[in-house]
């Protein structure tokens, strides 16, 4: 029963029960939780009563279409439907991220946004989208989804973000809430959201004993391992002590393009080499864009079969004009497809034991995430490198970060109440703080703090005092040492300067009320 998750209405307040969301915002599906009286965090069906809705957007004939008739036209018109745009969101024009979404969808023009220097998709000769514009378009069409489910308007929101976001991509996603017409209650990283109701759902197992999992998170176009400990902690209360289960994530490791859909490409141009082979058309299928969406879609189908069969045959009417495709493919020919991309598999994973400083065999179990994930070979990495021999599947990889983020989003609504459930996270990349201050000679000197260092536990209060200014100054949050990432993921986290603090009125409260 849902109802064990412990989501309590404020008796007496029905009035004051407005419903909160969550949205699980991954890169191939969208998933919608709610938080309203009587049902507590449900999973809210679209439209089309799934689950789960495609994360595309089409514009065709000035109509917009969302979930399964928007991925309708993005196989029969590709050009008109926008797919995986979530790791374009906060980039630059000449960021990897766009240089790889270039490549994959060559059918979709990318423009510059000449003020902010970020990518923006061209629909037309009059009609230019930005990323956050489509993210946006999506957030409504979640939103609409909740309120449909919940019979009641929504605003409040919880918007699950790849826990490797940096600051840019941080604040586009809060742009889009914005255009979304959403209050977005926070940004939680999605691996926070796994861990949650996973711990939520096993509240009762959680002790003084600690408890360390990994959960291991391979989705379409990104991987995440994540080292979780749980354990209940002694919180005083005026006149009480309760002892409330915590979660703390210890370590995180990720690879930004390590996924599922790289494998489907593969897989799609293995096929077009086959059919191009075959010698039934005059030109390669490469040159029409529908033919390759409609390749690129039958490869996903194949892959998802071949993870419980050894070979399938790959077949399409009509891939061409009066022209059909069949092929047989083996789970080897795939496995040698994708060799390079399931060497890769053990990096988030060593990454993550040596953020926690933890050994393997100090793991009690690896959870897995993801749709990829399923993919035998994939499994059979992850346990080599976990030294496990069986994997926990326990969780719904679907709608565990959905779940657990909308736990979050009525835990921070006023109008609903929970029994405590503690989160610590992590801080994935080093803060550092910076200023300038004149010394005694009239030379300037550059002052540099580390705020935050990798892998802080958050959230935590700083206390950082600023004793030799006596008069207005200003200081900066920059990125700290990122020495530790290559220089693609550098680029990928945008700006290296976060935000500027200027202090003013210092000198003023001095002079009235002194320096002590």
């Amino acid at each position: 029963m849902l109802t064990v998750l412990l989501l309590l209405a404020l008796a007496g307040h029905a009035h004051c029960q407005r419903a909160v969301m969550s949205v699980d915002f991954g890169s191939e599906y969208l998933k919608v939780a709610v938080v309203m009286p009587g049902a507590p965090m449900e999973i809210a069906l679209n439209k089309e009563s799934r689950r789960k809705t495609p994360n595309v957007v089409s514009l065709r004939d000035g109509e917009r279409h969302f979930g399964g008739p928007a991925m309708n036209i993005a196989v029969r018109f590709p050009e008109f439907a926008f797919r995986y745009i979530l790791h374009m969101l906060g980039q630059k024009f000449d960021s990897p991220a766009v240089e790889l979404y270039r490549k994959r969808f060559s059918h979709h023009k990318l423009v510059k946004d000449e003020v902010r220097g970020t990518a923006c998709l061209k629909y037309s000769a009059t009609e230019i989208y930005c990323v956050e514009e489509l993210v946006a378009m999506m957030l409504n069409n979640s939103r609409e989804t909740a309120e449909g489910f919940a019979g009641q308007s929504i605003s409040d929101a919880v918007i699950n973000v790849p826990p490797f976001f940096g600051q840019a991509e941080r604040r586009a996603m809060l742009y889009a809430g914005k255009l979304a017409g959403l209050n977005i209650l926070q940004l939680q990283n999605s691996n926070v959201g796994v861990a949650l109701s996973y711990g939520l759902f096993r509240r009762d197992t959680v002790n003084e004993t600690e408890k360390t999992l990994m959960f291991f998170d391979m989705g379409a176009t990104s991987t995440v391992a994540t080292i979780v400990s749980y354990k209940t902690v002694k919180e005083r209360e005026p006149g009480s002590v309760e002892m409330v289960p915590y979660l703390t994530v210890r370590g995180v490791g990720f690879d930004r393009t390590l996924g599922g859909l790289e494998m489907d490409m593969r897989l799609r141009d293995h096929l077009a080499d086959i059919f191009d082979s075959q010698g039934k058309a005059a030109n390669s299928v490469r040159s029409s864009s529908r033919a390759m969406a409609k390749l690129l879609k039958e490869a996903n189908r194949v892959k998802q079969v071949l993870s419980a069969n050894t070979e399938h045959t790959a077949q399409i009417e009509g891939l061409l004009p009066d022209i059909d495709f069949r092929a047989k493919v083996t789970r080897g020919q795939f496995e040698k497809l994708c060799a390079d991309i399931f060497d890769r598999v053990r990096l988030p994973v060593e990454q993550a034991l040596k953020a926690a400083e933890l050994d393997a065999s100090q793991l009690e179990q690896v959870i897995i995430v993801g749709g990829a994930s399923r993919v035998p070979k994939v499994q059979k990495l992850l346990m080599e490198a976990a030294k496990k021999s069986d994997l926990g599947k326990s969780v719904n990889s679907d709608e565990a970060a959905a779940l657990g983020s909308s736990f979050a989003a009525g835990a921070m609504s006023k109008g609903f109440r929970t029994k405590k459930f503690g989160v610590k996270d992590i801080n994935v990349y080093p803060v550092d703080i910076s200023y300038n201050r004149t010394i005694e000679d009239g030379s300037v000197k550059h002052v540099r703090r580390v705020l935050c260092s990798r892998f802080t536990v958050i959230p935590q209060k700083k206390i950082m005092t600023f004793n030799k200014f006596h008069g207005d100054f200003e200081f900066k949050l920059d990125y700290g040492d990122l020495a530790h990432l290559s220089g693609d993921q550098i680029s990928l986290l945008g700006p290296k300067s976060l935000t500027k603090v200027a202090v003013s009125g210092l000198k003023k409260v001095l002079d009235k009320y002194g320096v002590q």
